[in-house]
């Protein structure tokens, strides 16, 4: 038999106890496992909710405002005018509505004949103001006959509104010369002119309104080698 108490033989060291597992400890096979975290909820995106479609009407053209046009009216007055036309007009109307008429002292006597030119391009009007009920004649005709276009018409009638006698005084032209854009001009500054004979003390009002300064605009001349005033041939390399 083997003695285990003798002691081991000198010079040799005693084997190392090898340790026991604790059963007390846990392992990490024995610890519940972490919960994962819930995903969050996606956001909802209104791009994939359905557009609601459009209802077409019973009747077609239902839906439509009904634009009315007074008789006699040309519902396409406003849209023969060029823009610069549109532009101007517009312009006037609202310089316009918040003047107030200028007071003016005219000698409205039975014999009273106010004369005046205007121009405006190549138009002339020679003008004549007397006292009535506020009539135009223009080389025989009315003012609505001659220029049927009513922003015409506004821009003539502008001084004699501006000083208020509207409908105290006629009015008698001889107008010659451009077309029918450059005459009204120029029978509003022959108006313009007329009036100021009436009364000298008008200049300053009439004249910061515009209504005494002639337009210089005018058509520019052909150039020689182009084909207007400023359009070119067209270049050719080869």
């Amino acid at each position: 038999m083997i003695d285990e108490s003798a002691e081991p033989p000198a010079g040799e060291e005693p084997a190392p106890e090898t340790p026991q597992p604790d059963s007390s400890a846990s392992t990490p096979a024995d610890e519940p496992a972490a919960a994962a975290p819930e995903p969050e909820p996606e956001p909802e995106d209104d791009d994939d909710e359905e557009a609601t479609p459009r209802v077409k009407p019973a009747i077609p053209g239902a839906d439509l405002e009904v634009d009315i046009v007074a008789e006699g009216a040309d519902p396409l007055a406003r849209e023969e005018m060029d823009a610069y036309e549109l532009a101007e007009a517009l312009a006037a109307e609202e310089d316009c509505q918040d003047e107030q008429p200028v007071a003016a002292v005219i000698d409205l006597g039975s014999g009273a004949r106010y004369r005046a030119t205007g121009k405006r391009k190549t138009a002339v009007a020679r003008v004549i103001l007397r006292p009535g009920s506020g009539a135009y004649t223009i080389n025989g005709k009315t003012l609505d006959a001659y220029f049927p276009r009513p922003s015409l018409g506004r821009n003539i009638r502008q001084p004699l509104e501006a000083v208020g006698y509207e409908d105290r005084m006629d009015v008698t032209v001889r107008v010659h010369g451009g077309g029918v854009s450059s005459q009204a001009g120029a029978l509003r500054h022959g108006i313009s002119r007329a009036l100021l004979e009436a009364d000298p003390n008008l200049r300053g009002e009439l004249k910061r309104r515009g209504f005494l300064t002639r337009d210089p605009r005018v058509k520019e001349r052909k150039k020689a080698g182009l084909k207007k005033a400023r359009k070119k041939p067209q270049f050719s390399k080869r």
